[in-house]
């Protein structure tokens, strides 16, 4: 049986989506365990002056978007894997888009709180 692929690197982008922001994700956690380790977590306030720079709140805001996507990138090809009900797919990526994308206004909400 011959599978009808439309389109050049079929998958190619979600692939290479779920490397990008894997990638992304390990490097901040490594710059929050160094912060961590060199003392940025010692008190409340200090906590507070390392997420007050600039560049930690862009790296942190970078993290939740690689985080996002590459949950969201994950969650609908299981959907798509392993629900044959075309409706209920769509109600669950839509209940996943949704969710993700709450999730991502808390989490920036709490950056820009800090």
């Amino acid at each position: 049986m011959n599978r009808l692929v439309v389109g050049a690197h079929y998958g190619l982008k979600d692939w290479l989506a779920q490397r990008v922001t894997g990638v992304v994700m390990a490097v901040y956690t490594l710059i929050i365990l160094a912060a961590a380790l060199g003392g940025a977590t010692a008190s409340r306030e200090a906590w507070q002056a390392f997420m007050a720079n600039g560049f930690i709140r862009f790296i942190s805001f970078l993290f939740i978007v690689s985080l996002c996507y590459h949950a969201w990138v994950g969650i609908r090809d299981i959907w798509m894997d392993y629900l044959n009900s075309a409706a209920l797919r769509v109600i669950l990526h839509v209940l996943t888009l949704l969710a993700l994308i709450g999730y991502a206004g808390w989490a920036v909400q709490i950056i820009w709180r800090l």
